[in-house]
């Protein structure tokens, strides 16, 4: 059984609409993915950067400042990975008639505090 979801002047039924609370999650554990990884990498490798340099050798500061470039680099490619999804989703759901429904996907996995909250509480209460 579908339910109906308003999405903007016209409504969505599917899967996603359906399943929005999930989504929902999905967008919070993404969120939380993009903040926190960025900086605990960051972190660490500025923690592997000092302790290189108190041990004053030069070979461990080039290995820990090509270390601390690394994972500065995988920091911002994951930062950035809820942007791809929700390119790679805009893609999906711009084919035939399931378009609505794939909006109420993208917008709870990228915007978890934004529409989709009135998404999932649409689909909670029915």
């Amino acid at each position: 059984m579908d339910l109906p979801v308003q999405v903007g002047e016209s409504e969505a039924f599917g899967f996603c609409a359906n399943t929005a609370n999930v989504w929902q999650i999905v967008g919070y554990i993404f969120m939380v993915f993009k903040i926190v990884i960025p900086i605990l990498l960051i972190i660490w490798g500025m923690l592997d950067l000092g302790k290189a340099v108190v041990g004053a050798k030069d070979d461990e500061i080039k290995k820990a400042t090509k270390s601390l470039a690394m994972r500065a680099i995988s920091a911002i490619v994951i930062f950035f990975l809820p942007t791809l999804v929700s390119m790679v989703m805009g893609l999906i759901g711009s084919f035939g008639d399931v378009q609505e429904d794939w909006k109420v996907c993208r917008t709870c996995i990228t915007t978890p505090n934004g529409d989709c909250k009135a998404y999932a509480e649409t689909a909670w209460e029915s």
